[in-house]
């Protein structure tokens, strides 16, 4: 339990991270940070990562560990939140590391400015190769001042660089609590949703471009697997969800805050994502099912409502053509995709 003002908990959902969680944990006991706590969900993990955590545990009284059945990095996260005691969270992925001042200088920007949340850049770096870049280049976006929640995220969108990744901030917890913001059960990229809504309730945001966070890309992350058939299938109604999440947001917030044109352009960019996996895939029978879950979800309608940019426009209308001409109109493919319609 801690008392003292500016306090931060960090939250780590900890699946098979094996020998890379080392590396993890050393650089967050090496923060300069030091009113922190440190909380690690073991997620079900089955390699040696309980025992390292356990090992950490042990050796230091501001770390604890909670275990579950795997059920996932959104119930991993949303376990985190009810431990957690600071009056900022923090979330890092258990095989990537932070450099040693990000929480102090995210923390002091929190506590200087009163923000809802603090939010820095990233080195992203190929684990394989050690090639590494920055995240958000400085001609993207540069340091600012302090900005409300929507207006960060408008920013932010627009430079079409950042990614909606929670670990590169702090966020006031009370925040979280007050609004019930949660991670998605079982939603890949549930990040997406959480931040934007966080953002939408935030009144005090401010960012800084220096990089403090190191986000390890390996052959096996959720976004660079090669997927065909049945499980590019399966990973698309993540993204036919978060299209019809998003809208759902946008409908629930118009009445306290205002909904920028691109708060509606994530939605289409992300339906276009969906529309791209189409192209790409070679099964001819999962590529009728894809298309014919694109209309039955409402996604491509939702696609569609939400450009508000002549470029977006073009591109949308381009894959309306795309996938009228592709598209199998006959019953069996509808009935294939209502079957299917549970998730969305």
């Amino acid at each position: 339990m801690m008392n003292s003002p500016g306090t931060l908990s960090v939250i780590i959902p900890l699946y098979n991270a094996g020998n890379e969680f080392t590396a993890c944990m050393e650089s967050l006991i090496a923060q300069t940070w030091t009113a922190l706590e440190i909380i690690i969900v073991n997620d079900g993990s089955t390699d040696n990562s309980v025992e390292i955590a356990e090992g950490y545990v042990k050796a230091y009284p501001h770390i604890q560990l909670i275990h579950q059945a795997n059920a996932g990095a959104s119930v991993a996260r949303n376990r985190g939140l009810e431990y957690a005691t600071g009056d900022y969270v923090a979330f890092v992925d258990a095989d990537d590391i932070v450099y040693p001042h990000m929480y102090e200088t995210l923390m002091k920007m929190a506590l200087e400015d009163d923000l809802d949340v603090a939010q820095c850049n990233s080195d992203w770096c190929e684990r394989r190769s050690g090639h590494t870049w920055q995240s958000i280049p400085a001609d993207r976006i540069r340091s600012t001042g302090v900005m409300t929640g929507p207006d960060w995220l408008r920013m932010a969108l627009a430079s079409r660089r950042w990614t909606h990744v929670v670990w590169m901030g702090v966020y006031r917890r009370d925040i979280i609590t007050r609004n019930n913001i949660s991670f998605v059960p079982g939603l890949h990229h549930q990040d997406i949703i959480w931040s934007t809504e966080f953002m939408y309730n935030a009144k005090r945001a401010r960012y800084t471009e220096q990089s403090l966070y190191k986000y390890f890309l390996h052959d096996t992350s959720v976004s660079r697997l090669k997927r065909s058939g049945q499980k590019n299938l399966m990973y698309q109604r993540h993204y036919i969800k978060i299209t019809r999440l998003l809208e759902k947001l946008n409908r629930e917030y118009a009445d306290r805050i205002t909904i920028y044109p691109e708060f509606h352009q994530q939605i289409a960019y992300e339906a276009l994502r969906v529309c791209h996996s189409v192209r790409k895939e070679p099964d001819l029978l999962i590529r009728q099912r894809m298309i014919a879950e694109i209309y039955a979800s409402g996604m491509f309608k939702r696609m569609v409502s939400n450009v508000r940019s002549v470029k977006l426009a073009y591109q949308a209308l381009l894959w309306s053509v795309r996938l009228y001409k592709w598209r199998d109109k006959t019953v069996s493919c509808h009935r294939l995709a209502r079957k299917a319609l549970k998730i969305y």
